[in-house]
C-alpha cells in the first residue's frame, strides 16, 4: 500500500524513491501532474504546499480547471462466474449489483483509513 498525505486538503500519494534518497509526493485528484520531493516529513509538507499553490496559480491564470471531475459511472469488465456470483450476493442482500458493489467499495475504502 502506498502512503496519503494530507496537504492544504488535497490528497498526495507518497513513495520513496531510493535512486534520489528521497520522498516523493503526487497529488491525486488534480487536472494535471503536480509533485514534489523531500528527504523528511518536515521537507516534503513544505515542498507539497509549495508545489500545490504553484499548480493552482498556474490554473487559475490560464483559466484552467484545476480539478477531475468524476461521472460517478465507471465500467470494468469481470469473468462472467464472478459476475454471477455478485449478483446472486446482491440480491440475497435485497439490493441491486449496482448498490451491492457501490457499498463494497466505499467499505473497501473505509478499511484503507480514506475516508
Amino acid at each position: 500500500m502506498q502512503n496519503i498525505m494530507m496537504i492544504n486538503e488535497h490528497k498526495a500519494i507518497i513513495q520513496y524513491d531510493p535512486e534520489l534518497s528521497l520522498f516523493r509526493g503526487e497529488f491525486v485528484g488534480l487536472n494535471g501532474g503536480a509533485d514534489f520531493y523531500g528527504d523528511s516529513i518536515t521537507a516534503l509538507q513544505n515542498e507539497g504546499e509549495q508545489s500545490l499553490q504553484i499548480f493552482l496559480d498556474v490554473c487559475q491564470e490560464n483559466g484552467i480547471e484545476p480539478y477531475k471531475s468524476f461521472s460517478g459511472k465507471f465500467m470494468t469488465r469481470i469473468p462472467s462466474e464472478l459476475h454471477e456470483q455478485v449478483s446472486t450476493v446482491a440480491t440475497s442482500h435485497g439490493m441491486s449489483l449496482n448498490q451491492w458493489v457501490a457499498d463494497t467499495l466505499a467499505n473497501a475504502i473505509d478499511n484503507e483509513g480514506m475516508a
